[in-house]
């Protein structure tokens, strides 16, 4: 049954959406396109982060956040395809690399500040959320080879893109391997940790199902419009197109997880806010990212890679032994979100000047 609240927040959205279409077609000022298109990126993020809430009523945390994280990453898989087919190598590099950082660390230690100031101190089952951070550790590792490959001339640097072939596929595999594990996750054991039950869902599954699905497709729609601005945006505001990449279009990009994790850390449900956060970033480096060089390959436009910028390795490696160091004992407190905070804006700032 659908709250005053979520009328409202069905009504804003579509008058965002709309709006958001007339400016485009009206073509009107490049910053406040920008900032229309941001905004109803925000509001379809919300309608997604209700209906992951209402649907981990009639799931487990793990096949939820699974879920609602692959339903958050299409927008940015879209994005990236239509612009590896412009030619856009560096531009998708930075995406996704800055979407990882991102989830890993600014709305990962955003959702535990959030949760830990409003709960105190939040405990969670750490297993499902240490296997996560030991696959992202194979996924950096996945990345690291082909780039050192190439940085110190060994025999593989010239062969780049059957390396990067081989890579994404392996990777590919143990995704699917690790399918099993997080799906079959004991909802009575996770809930153990949880202070405040869920209760009965106020929306049945299919209403739970179909606002995900609407919602993740315009999203999708409004993710291409909000590129699309970015550009004469960037200009306007005098940002560097890396910085922008990096930080600005991998935070929009990832609406989706950004609203949903820090509402369900809110909630004090920290069980779901790490699987959906963490697997987000997880789908992207073992998901998104070989899809895409494979995509490269086949259909060719930017051949994609994954030899990457030293910065970009170095940056993967700390966000994910930071992350793997705050989830491992189970529990988290709000200072332990400034310091994940803190290290995003260390390395957002390594890429201000481009």
């Amino acid at each position: 049954m659908l709250t005053r609240q979520d009328r409202i927040v069905f009504a804003g959205t579509i008058a965002a959406v709309i709006l958001t279409a007339a400016l485009r077609i009206g073509g009107a000022n490049d910053v406040l396109r920008f900032i229309a298109t941001a905004a109803a990126l925000s509001l379809l993020a919300m309608n997604v982060s209700r209906g992951t809430e209402q649907l981990g009523g009639h799931l487990g945390p793990a096949a939820t956040g699974i879920l609602q994280a692959a339903l958050g990453n299409l927008p940015e898989l879209l994005v990236c395809t239509f612009a590896l087919r412009a030619g856009l190598v560096s531009v998708v590099q930075g995406a996704l690399i800055g979407s990882i950082l991102a989830n890993s660390l600014l709305i990962l230690g955003l959702a535990i500040l959030v949760g830990g100031l409003k709960h105190g101190r939040m405990l969670y089952d750490s297993e499902s959320p240490r296997l996560i951070v030991s696959l992202m550790m194979l996924a950096v590792a996945a990345l690291t080879i082909p780039t050192l490959a190439a940085e110190l001339h060994t025999p593989a640097a010239g062969h780049e893109k059957a390396l990067s072939v081989a890579c994404s596929l392996l990777l590919i595999a143990v995704f699917v391997a690790s399918l099993p594990f997080s799906l079959g996750s004991n909802p009575e054991r996770s809930a153990r940790y949880v202070k405040v039950t869920t209760g009965e869902p106020e929306w049945s599954i299919m209403l739970a199902t179909a606002t995900l699905a609407c919602a993740s497709v315009g999203a999708a729609v409004v993710s291409d419009w909000f590129v699309e601005a970015l550009e004469p945006a960037i200009r306007a505001l005098h940002i560097s197109e890396a910085f922008a990449g990096i930080v600005v279009v991998a935070i929009a990009g990832n609406a989706v997880e950004n609203v949903a994790g820090i509402r369900l850390a809110a909630k004090n449900r920290p069980q779901y806010a790490m699987s959906v956060v963490l697997n987000s970033s997880l789908l992207i480096a073992l998901v998104v990212i070989p899809i895409l060089v494979l995509y490269s390959v086949v259909f060719g436009g930017g051949a994609l890679t994954l030899v990457l910028p030293p910065l970009f390795i170095a940056a993967l490696l700390l966000s994910t032994l930071t992350s793997a160091i705050i989830v491992n004992d189970g529990e988290a407190t709000w200072i332990e979100g400034v310091a994940l905070m803190g290290l995003y804006g260390i390395i957002a700032a390594a890429f201000w000047w481009g």
